[in-house]
């Protein structure tokens, strides 16, 4: 059953070859006098390969009922197809039909669908050509994120999903619980004997982890539950979280620089066609933008220096521009693609703005963290030098009212043998956001995990 070839491996051989087989789904069928046209696509490419049935041959007796969406298997010969636009295609020998599909009723009929549409239908959208090609630049980025990191010596760590820490002082994580409904809460008395969550992140842990191997990354799913139905935010999402010991802001900068230019042009190389698609259908100039990104070193802004350029810009905003004020969409947009005219990163935020863990500066009033911000996008990548110093800590999580017992564990690393370390947060989905041109975060997750969205 797997001796197989996939379309994309056909496309790209030099020579005909005889009794090659192909599994696929028939994106459309086609008769003419004598013979029968099927484009069958199996996902591994964008395009896809026409198969011409003789009538007078045996499997033509197979074709009863293969419409758009069927699924099948053909044999036959891989021959120089005399046709426009296409530089092979196959001559059927055989045809086996493992499902076919109702055409009165299979909703991705040979037409436009809307991408409202298509989420309704998410089990069936990466058939099209438009999802099909968005995952597989998933695909391809996500491998392109391990061979950074393994190729500069990180370890790849896996951080627990279940957690009892709250490690962005938000508040807005999922609670776990084996107590029934209706039955009044009480945390001892729970499976973990104290209130468990689903993690926002994996830091902590990844902290751990490289103040004892130097340097780690954590890649997974991470979850928040904030009400938000806006294009940027999902109650599941994928977060890309490195850590190195013995580093500071200006390493964890470096590196957030250095890895988004490497799966761009990761992506551009392997996944050019599935790019070019976005570029022409969805967001144009968007190859130029990426090649550009990946050519690029990052500017570097401070925050007072980014709140002076927004003040100066004479630009009208709609949130205030202000030191102290976290910067919005508007001003990161304004700032990579008017005033830079690409990626930029911004650090040295104030302290209220920031997490506990980040490093207080000598001024007192601001902390060494960063963002990385792009084009079209805004905010890539948020990251930081961590506190090292055991009585800054302590003092920054009660300012937060925090309890310092729920971090015991995580003080400890202050207490013995402390060094100064760094790392960041990469935002996995509004990476694929950046290299598809995509607008909204629910088209670059297979099945979105949103309000009031639990399908599939």
């Amino acid at each position: 059953m797997l001796a197989r070839t996939a379309i994309n491996e056909l496309l790209q051989a030099t020579e005909p070859r005889n009794s090659v087989r192909i599994c696929g789904w028939v994106r459309t069928r086609r008769d003419a006098k004598g013979f029968s046209f099927l484009e069958l696509n199996d996902g591994s490419t964008l395009a896809n390969i026409q198969c011409i049935v003789d009538e007078a041959a045996p499997a033509s007796r197979s074709l009863e009922g293969v419409n758009t969406g069927a699924g099948v298997a053909v044999t036959g010969d891989l021959i120089v197809s005399p046709g426009k636009g296409q530089r092979w295609e196959i001559r059927v020998t055989e045809l086996e039909v493992f499902g076919l599909a109702d055409p009165e009723t299979f909703p991705l009929q040979k037409k436009r669908h809307s991408d409202e549409f298509l989420r309704g239908i998410a089990h069936l959208r990466p058939r099209t050509n438009k999802y099909g090609a968005a995952f597989r630049i998933r695909a391809e980025a996500a491998q392109a994120v391990h061979a950074f990191f393994y190729q500069n010596g990180f370890f790849y760590v896996h951080a627990p999903i279940l957690t009892g820490a709250d490690c962005e002082g938000a508040g807005e994580m999922f609670r776990v619980t084996t107590v029934p409904h209706g039955i009044p809460y009480k945390a001892e008395a729970d499976f973990f004997g104290k209130e468990c969550k689903l993690t926002v992140s994996g830091q902590l842990e990844a902290e751990c982890l490289a103040l004892g191997m130097g340097k780690v990354y954590t890649f997974g799913p991470t979850f928040r539950a904030e009400n938000s139905n806006t294009p940027r935010h999902a109650a599941e999402f994928w977060m890309i979280e490195p850590e190195a010991a013995f580093a500071d802001l200006s390493d964890t900068i470096q590196l957030g620089e250095d890895l988004t230019r490497f799966v761009t042009q990761r992506v551009l190389e392997r996944r050019a066609d599935d790019v070019e698609l976005f570029n022409r259908f969805v967001d144009e100039g968007l190859t130029a933008r990426l090649q550009a990104l990946a050519d690029t070193p990052v500017a570097r802004l401070s925050y007072r220096e980014a709140i002076a350029v927004l003040q100066r810009s004479g630009k009208k905003f709609e949130f205030p521009v202000d030191f102290g004020q976290d910067l919005q969409t508007e001003h990161e947009r304004f700032l990579t693609e008017e005033h830079v005219k690409g990626p930029v990163a911004v650090y040295d935020y104030p302290k209220n703005l920031k997490a506990f863990y980040m490093r207080l500066n000598d001024d007192q009033e601001t902390v060494a963290a960063m963002d990385l911000l792009v084009p079209r996008i805004g905010e890539l990548i948020g990251g930081s030098q961590r506190e090292e110093r055991l009585d800054v800590l302590e003092r920054r999580i009660k300012e937060l009212g925090q309890s310092l017992d729920d971090y015991w564990w995580y003080l400890d690393l202050r207490r013995f043998g402390s060094v100064p370390h760094a790392g960041f947060g990469l935002g996995f989905e509004r990476l694929i956001m950046m290299l598809t041109g995509i607008s909204n975060i629910r088209d670059v997750l297979p099945f979105p995990r949103t309000p009031g969205s639990l399908e599939f």
